[in-house]
């Protein structure tokens, strides 16, 4: 099965306060400094400039069905990808680049045309991910990753280019 064929498989929803401990839990497993306990909760709740998306696996068991999460913060023009995470069981499915590509999209429909986000230097997945939608090395922020010691490069993707991203996103209906 293709990675495309597998992430259609998962659904795609908007986050609720019921998905909060998964989504917690999900972010623990995946980071070596997770984000503080009642984050996710902020930006669901209070945040109006936060969107929160997660990824579902109807076949899962109860309480276990968030495999992915994402946040961007929309900051003027600007979609910044504050977190996204996929659950180690489920990662090279093609989950996270359809949460990036949802929420760029949606980050376009609230009025971003460019994207920003911090990576560490050494998540080879990701750059791979990142660079696949187009993003740019703009600078580096040293010792940002302090748990892991290690640096953040600064990437950017400028302008977002919808065609393309729509492009994407038509795969996983196919």
């Amino acid at each position: 099965m293709s990675a495309h064929a597998d992430a259609c498989h998962f659904e795609l929803r908007n986050m609720r306060a019921e998905d909060l401990p998964q989504v917690a839990a999900l972010d623990q497993i995946s980071f070596a400094d997770p984000w503080p306990q009642g984050s996710f909760e902020y930006e669901l709740k209070t945040n109006n400039y936060s969107l929160c998306l997660v990824a579902e696996d109807p076949d899962a068991a109860e309480g276990e069905t968030i495999v992915g999460a994402l946040v961007i913060w929309l900051i003027v023009d600007e979609a910044h990808i504050a977190t996204i995470a996929v659950h180690p069981n489920y990662r090279h499915r093609g989950i996270g680049r359809r949460l990036l590509v949802e929420g760029l999209l949606q980050a376009a429909g609230r009025g971003a045309v460019k994207s920003l986000l911090e990576v560490r230097s050494g998540n080879l997945d990701a750059l791979h991910l990142y660079f696949g939608f187009g993003y740019k090395v703009v600078g580096l922020r040293p010792n940002y990753y302090q748990a892991e010691a290690e640096d953040a490069l600064l990437l950017d993707l400028d302008p977002l280019d919808l065609e393309f991203l729509r492009n994407i996103k038509l795969t996983f209906s196919s």
